[in-house]
């Protein structure tokens, strides 16, 4: 009886201990992963460069465009300022006209022609009187060449109206018939304009009664009707 109920314990145990083998061969942990195995975190880090700002295909592609859009824009802004006309500049005209000069010996009035430029009717009266003090050539003598123009204008009330302002110096006086001719010289060249319809003549800025001391000076000289 004793021999085998100690069997029946032995026997017990040893199934139990079987029992036991088993489930912790079941739930053993497995074996630790092995070195070739990849991990996410070291693939990101060797696959996906970390961005760097400006060095994108994209940025440069279009930093490229932007260079190109300035250099158009400046190119059309070059194009405008070059573009610009001269039409609100004045034009040059040019003119020939009549120019009163006398003989060596002073005995009469030479009329001679010669062409004068200008871009304003002003301007046009004082290259008229610069005609008058140069003939270009020794058979003409001019009566007014020593005599400085000091200034010119036209009247702002009456247009038809000359101002002139001259300065004489000691060896561009002249004698009486000199003087006389220097007169004629300047009425005949000046009222070949229509639009003169008279002359004012100031000696240093004087409304002298003489021009050079012999000869009644109007103010101002009139056309002849």
């Amino acid at each position: 009886m004793n021999k085998k109920l100690w069997c029946a314990v032995v026997l017990s145990a040893v199934m139990i201990l079987g029992a036991g083998c088993g489930q912790k061969a079941k739930t053993a942990p497995p074996p630790p992963a092995s070195a070739s195995e990849p991990s996410s975190f070291q693939a990101d880090d060797s696959t996906t460069p970390p961005a760097t700002e400006g060095t994108s295909p994209d940025d440069s592609a279009t930093g490229s465009n932007s260079g190109n859009d300035s250099s158009g824009g400046t190119g059309e802004s070059k194009g405008e300022t070059t573009g610009q006309t001269d039409q609100d500049q004045p034009s040059v005209q040019k003119l020939t006209i009549d120019v009163y000069y006398t003989d060596p010996q002073e005995m009469e009035l030479k009329k001679a022609q010669k062409e004068i430029s200008f871009e304003s009717d002003l301007e046009k009266y004082v290259q008229a009187f610069k005609a008058l003090q140069d003939s270009g050539s020794s058979d003409l003598v001019p009566l007014w060449g020593k005599i400085e123009l000091t200034k010119m204008s036209v009247d702002q009330k009456d247009a038809g109206l000359l101002h002139m302002d001259i300065h004489i110096p000691d060896e561009a006086r002249l004698g009486s018939g000199g003087e006389q001719f220097a007169l004629d010289s300047l009425k005949q060249t000046m009222f070949q304009f229509e639009e003169i319809k008279s002359i004012d003549v100031l000696v240093d800025g004087e409304a002298v009664e003489s021009l050079m001391g012999h000869m009644d000076l109007d103010h101002p000289i009139k056309r002849d009707e």
